[in-house]
Parts: structure tokens; C-alpha cells; sequence
């Protein structure tokens, strides 16, 4: 792909993923929300996405219900869409997860033991950190789990770690119910990561799309495909709402990340500049790519008829 702009492609593309809440027997979830629809409506626009992820991470609460029937049909749809990517899949344990269940489920064999894995992208590190609590929704993380997180961390990685646990380590200004049920001693977590090469912070459950800092680290929290937490709400202290469902882009490159936000809803397009348009760029300098692209009197920049039959929409530069 030609490089129009200062900076080269990222050196990784991750798909962030999170609060499915797949339900087992295509079960509304609270008799509105088709949440396997939502998951199918995700791992379309990924498909779309150009280039590819490398790796589709889950942020927890896949299951509703822990129902080991939901993680099956869990991965009768994810799995055959993220090999037609070329992406890896990784999992996270989220609070309305059961550990037996998730653990036989995805990976073959049922414990009750903290669901923690180390997966490797291409030289990228990504730490998948069981933050749940059995029999709670709060989240915690042991010493053992803190202890070995520092001894995986202790070996950097070739091009650095990002950390994908559910519970975010953030302030909730805008959900204080979710205060109720944070991730709770984050100092801990913050003692366990310094000076380490974690480069970002993967989490949800929030039900939407978040940033903060952690210890100095990125932390992006992607939204849900099932319902969506509204952050500004009337006369409710929590409001979920069919509303907002997204998933996040993460590109890195060398020296930082990126977060894009991609609605599940696409939305009535009102202006389009069609695919042809690359094609003509491939054959131009970068100055002449820019200067068509930038000139408000250039050709580009001007009106154009589509083809005879078709409305005319606005050709637009930001």
C-alpha cells in the first residue's frame, strides 16, 4: 500500500473486541438484544478492514451465562471468520464468564484455575489477565497472578506487550455504578507493571469506549456488540441501551498506538469518494498526491457527476 502521509503502516493491526455475552440457544438478552447478531455485525466490518488484523482480542464476558453451549457456538462464529483474516484469537475471562466452562469450552480442558495466557504476535507480546472473581462481578487479581505476571514481563518482548484484562484500571466518571464493581487494589497492578515494556492496556467491561493512562500506560476500553452503557443518562443510575455497539482498531507502529473507534452501525453515507481514486494515486509523487488531495481548486476538489443514472454527492476533504 502506497504511503500518502509522514508515517509508514503500522508495524501490527489488532482487532479490540469485547462484551459479546453470547447466549446459548440464540436467547434474547433481556428479551431485546440479539447478541449473536451483534457479534456476526462485528466480525463483518472487520472483514472489511484493510489490512487485515493480525489478531482479534476479546476483552471478556463472552458468555451471558457462563453456558458451556454459548462458548461452543462462540467459536463456531469466531473462529472460522478471524482464519479467513489471517488473525489469531485471544480470549480474556470477563466477569459473567465461569471458569470451567471458559476454560473447557476454548481451550480443551476445564479448571478453576486463573485463566492467564501469553500469546505472541509477530514479535508483539500480548497478555491475556484473568481479572475475574468467582461468584462476583468485581475484579481482583491474585499474587500468584501478580507474581507471574512480573516474571513474563521481566523478558521484554520484541516490539513490546499490551496487556488485555476485562476490568479496566481507570477513574469511571461517567458509570459510578461501575465503581461498585472496579477492579480493585490497581496499585498492586501498577507495582507489577513498572518499568516493564507494556506499551497499552486492552479492557472492557464498561459496555463503552473509554481512554485513560494506567502507571503511565495507555488504557483503551472497547465498547460492547451486545447493549451499550449510556454515559449520560436521565433519572437513571444505570442505563443500558440499544445504542453505540463498536469495536476498536489498535495499530502500532514503532513509537506509539493507535485507537480508532469503528460503530457497528454504519450509518446513511452522505458523501463518498469511490476506490478509483487510489489507483490514480499510485501512479503520482507524494508532492502530486498532495497537491490534488490538498488544493482547494485541484480537479479533486471540485464537483463530480458519478455515472449517468446515479445522484451526485459532494466530493469532501478534511
Amino acid at each position: 500500500m502506497k504511503q500518502l502521509g509522514q508515517y509508514p503502516g503500522p508495524r501490527h493491526v489488532i482487532a479490540h473486541l469485547s462484551d459479546p455475552h453470547l447466549l446459548a440457544g440464540g436467547a434474547l438478552q433481556y428479551d431485546a438484544i440479539d447478541t449473536e447478531a451483534g457479534l456476526r455485525l462485528s466480525l463483518e466490518r472487520l472483514a472489511a478492514v484493510d489490512p487485515p488484523p493480525q489478531a482479534l482480542v476479546f476483552t471478556g464476558d463472552l458468555a451471558d451465562k457462563g453456558e458451556p453451549q454459548a462458548y461452543t457456538r462462540l467459536r463456531e462464529i469466531v473462529e472460522p471468520a478471524a482464519e479467513a483474516m489471517g488473525a489469531e484469537v485471544i480470549w480474556v475471562m470477563g466477569n459473567h464468564d465461569e471458569r470451567s466452562d471458559y476454560s473447557r469450552g476454548l481451550f480443551g480442558e476445564a479448571s478453576d484455575a486463573p485463566q492467564d495466557r501469553v500469546h505472541e504476535i509477530d514479535g508483539l507480546r500480548i497478555i491475556s489477565l484473568d481479572s475475574s472473581v468467582p461468584g462476583y462481578h468485581h475484579g481482583e487479581l491474585s499474587d500468584d497472578q501478580l507474581t507471574w505476571l512480573a516474571e513474563v514481563l521481566a523478558t521484554p518482548a520484541e516490539h513490546g506487550t499490551l496487556l488485555a484484562l476485562h476490568h479496566p484500571p481507570i477513574p469511571l466518571p461517567m458509570l459510578r455504578a461501575a465503581e461498585l464493581i472496579e477492579l480493585l487494589e490497581q496499585d498492586r497492578l501498577a507495582a507489577a507493571l513498572e518499568g516493564s515494556d507494556v506499551r497499552g492496556i486492552l479492557a472492557g467491561h464498561l459496555h463503552f469506549s473509554t481512554y485513560s493512562l494506567f502507571a503511565g500506560i495507555p488504557v483503551s476500553v472497547a465498547s460492547a456488540s451486545c447493549y451499550t452503557s449510556d454515559p449520560a443518562p436521565v433519572d437513571r443510575f444505570v442505563s443500558g441501551v440499544s445504542s453505540g455497539q463498536a469495536f476498536t482498531m489498535v495499530h502500532a507502529y514503532a513509537d506509539r498506538l493507535v485507537h480508532t473507534i469503528v460503530p457497528l452501525d454504519t450509518g446513511t453515507e452522505v458523501t463518498a469518494v469511490g476506490l478509483d481514486i487510489m489507483a490514480a494515486v499510485e501512479d503520482l509523487t507524494a508532492e502530486e498526491a498532495r497537491e490534488l488531495a490538498s488544493n482547494k481548486t485541484s480537479p479533486f476538489n471540485a464537483q463530480h457527476e458519478l455515472e449517468e443514472g446515479q445522484d451526485q454527492l459532494p466530493v469532501t476533504t478534511t
